[in-house]
């Protein structure tokens, strides 16, 4: 069901390209004088001394601006997504994502939306967008090792509408995709099947109270509403306490 690298890398482009995106890369030479949105002089180095220039650009006149069938069925079936983003400053960071299957919906040719759950409160992904709407996204499946990459924009659409599509979701981040392509699997650990987070909200929104807010270090720096579950649980609890999120109480 799931597509393998060889029968992505050996569909064509679509020829219905967009523009380049706000604030996206800049096409640069590539070789047979074709110009290259991935590549630049630093990789050209790379590919150069390593005899890989050619291979380079036949991954690169494979990657597509729009969900082929079997990319829209990898993406619906994923329970887990890591998202890059980079601040105003160039500082990048990298943040997990994870949901039941199908939480991570396209919402049209070159489309997808993604929900943002309860977390530490940093909002460094969504603080990041605010500052420069540039993302990735990689999908990997850790059964049949697979891995499907996702670059273009992304913004915070926190319309009634999407966020009723995601009981206890704060935000809803939309990406538009300028690029997707396929990367090998060969160095994905293989695992036996995933056990879905017991800290998934349910279809009413509900979900367990995370023992990490009750750690004392975060005494006094909570939101007022998990401050008052601290205290109906009993109060803080110190550091060698904590028993971990995996099996909530």
């Amino acid at each position: 069901m799931r597509p393998s690298p060889a029968a992505v890398l050996g569909r064509r482009q679509r020829s219905a390209e967009r523009g380049p995106p706000r604030r996206g890369p800049r096409p640069r030479p590539a070789s047979g004088g074709t110009m290259s949105v991935f590549f630049s002089a630093s990789h050209r180095r790379l590919q150069d001394g390593h005899g890989t220039r050619a291979l380079a650009d036949r991954l690169e006149a494979h990657a597509h601006p729009c969900f082929e069938p079997p990319e829209r069925d990898f993406i619906e079936r994923a329970t887990m997504v890591f998202l890059s983003t980079v601040d105003g400053s160039g500082q990048p960071t990298v943040s997990y994502k994870g949901g039941a299957p199908g939480f991570v919906r396209i919402t049209g040719p070159n489309e997808l939306i993604v929900p943002s759950y309860d977390g530490n409160g940093m909002f460094l992904t969504l603080g990041n967008l605010a500052e420069n709407p540039r993302i990735g996204l990689l999908f990997i499946d850790f059964e049949h090792p697979h891995r499907l990459r996702v670059h273009g924009t992304a913004a915070l659409v926190d319309d009634a509408g999407l966020l009723a599509l995601y009981p206890g979701a704060d935000h809803v981040v939309r990406v538009t995709a300028d690029r997707i392509f396929v990367n090998c699997g060969r160095y994905v650990h293989r695992s036996a099947g995933a056990t879905l987070s017991p800290h998934l909200p349910d279809p009413a929104g509900h979900q367990p109270f995370p023992a990490w807010k009750r750690l004392d270090i975060f005494e006094g720096a909570l939101p007022e509403d998990d401050a008052r579950e601290v205290a109906r649980r009993g109060g803080t609890i110190p550091l060698e306490a904590y028993p971990g999120e995996a099996d909530p109480g």
